[in-house]
């Protein structure tokens, strides 16, 4: 990774015109607009349709193989993204994984505020094991997304739902009441997440509920019998803390986990991997684990 790619990337989001804490319904089409504006690749087939009434769009890469499927969990603060937006870095996650993945069009707040997210993932997880095997899924979330991947684990396992063989998260919310401290001293150096914007998008989705929940906020969770987790995040975001403290709860907790920290590196800087040599380096990571765990974990 060299600096002149770090400088480069940190001037287009610092000049780019998405507002996390802006008019919802404008950012949601700067969002899309920005996650869309790369056609796919040619090797990327997708096909609409829906898991336990939500919809979802899967994701074929030609040549990839059979290995698995990996239920993808897109970011954007629970008010903004789409699977279809998503589809740019879902379909890099399979290519390097050599599996399937299904991106998940979730309900967004605030018309759908805590627990539609949650309710929406949980049921698109459980429709996926009626035809595939466990430890054939593994779940993937960025963001608010990797937030969510997590709280999903720890619904499933509250309510006796067989756990899929792994998880990996890149760049997590995992605390909405941003009780973290980079929140303040990773403020300076962040150039794509503001706390405001954090408060005010996060407000909508925890509605009257108490934001300590654990299926709000995973960093208050018991992760007790969770499958391996892998942990990536850069050292430029106000989140960094949140991804340290769950790499923590989860070892604490006997969780096999993987904290990867990409010095230098912004939020979710694995969608610039066409751009920047450590969001490719992390994605081949990420691909790794996940080809490591998928055919190989627990069916429970």
């Amino acid at each position: 990774m060299s600096d002149d790619q770090l400088r480069t990337l940190d001037e287009m989001l610092r000049d780019g015109p998405l507002d996390l804490g802006g008019e919802l319904h404008e950012q949601r089409r700067l969002l899309v607009e920005m996650l869309t504006s790369i056609p796919l690749p040619d090797d990327v087939a997708t096909t609409s349709g829906e898991l336990g009434g939500v919809p979802v769009i899967t994701v074929d890469i030609h040549g990839a193989g059979g290995g698995g499927v990996v239920l993808y969990l897109h970011g954007g603060a629970y008010s903004m993204g789409t699977a279809q937006a998503s589809l740019g870095l879902a379909s890099d996650v399979a290519r390097r994984a050599r599996a399937r993945a299904v991106t998940v069009d979730y309900r967004l707040a605030p018309e759908h505020p805590y627990p539609a997210a949650l309710d929406d993932a949980v049921a698109a997880y459980q429709a996926l094991l009626e035809t595939v095997d466990t430890a054939q899924v593994a779940l993937v979330g960025e963001s608010a997304g990797g937030g969510l991947v997590l709280a999903t684990l720890v619904a499933l396992r509250e309510r006796g739902i067989p756990l899929p063989s792994a998880a990996a998260v890149f760049s997590p919310w995992a605390d909405l009441t941003l009780g973290g401290t980079t929140v303040t001293t990773k403020a300076d150096v962040d150039v794509a997440v503001t706390a405001a914007g954090l408060r005010t998008r996060g407000s909508e989705y925890i509605g009257t509920n108490d934001p300590t929940t654990p299926t709000i906020s995973p960093v208050f969770a018991d992760l007790t019998g969770l499958p391996p987790l892998l942990i990536q995040a850069g050292s430029h975001e106000i989140l960094l803390d949140d991804a340290l403290r769950i790499a923590a709860n989860a070892a604490v907790a006997d969780v096999a986990v993987d904290l990867q920290i990409t010095p230098g590196a912004p939020h979710v800087f694995q969608g610039f991997a066409a751009i920047l040599d450590a969001g490719d380096t992390a994605l081949t990571a990420a691909g790794e684990f996940l080809r490591a765990h998928l055919g190989h974990g627990r069916a429970s």
